[in-house]
């Protein structure tokens, strides 16, 4: 998947950001999917960078207070879960709605054979 990094993307404000000489890197593309929901929503005005660079803080300092490793294994669900509430913060997608759709997410996921892709029931 491609990314285009937004002008206003301060990569150093993202130190613990899993990236190469070329960019960010991934692991799977659940990784770079959510690394693109990001930037899309930053695109759209969404959040500034600075919002999501703290919001992205913020939950990472959570998980180190509740003393998970700093090894980046967990990098892009932190992402993914700094994400989560700043859309819901942002009234973008109301918590409850938000819960169901990842459950929605997880049903899917699990339902698909390996290396298809994951479709989503219609809402």
């Amino acid at each position: 998947m491609t990314t285009s990094i937004p002008p206003d993307a301060d990569l150093d404000a993202l130190p613990a950001l899993p990236r190469d000489d070329a960019g960010p890197v991934f692991k799977a593309p659940w990784e770079a999917q959510a690394f693109a929901m990001m930037l899309s929503l930053h695109g759209a005005g969404v959040f500034t960078w600075n919002e999501w660079a703290a919001a992205l803080a913020a939950e990472l300092a959570a998980a180190a207070a509740r003393g998970e490793p700093d090894d980046g294994s967990h990098y892009y669900e932190h992402w993914l879960a700094a994400l989560e509430k700043l859309v819901v913060a942002k009234d973008i997608v109301p918590a409850h709605d938000l819960e169901q759709r990842v459950q929605d997410w997880d049903a899917a996921a699990r339902a698909t054979p390996h290396g298809q892709p994951v479709v989503l029931p219609p809402r």
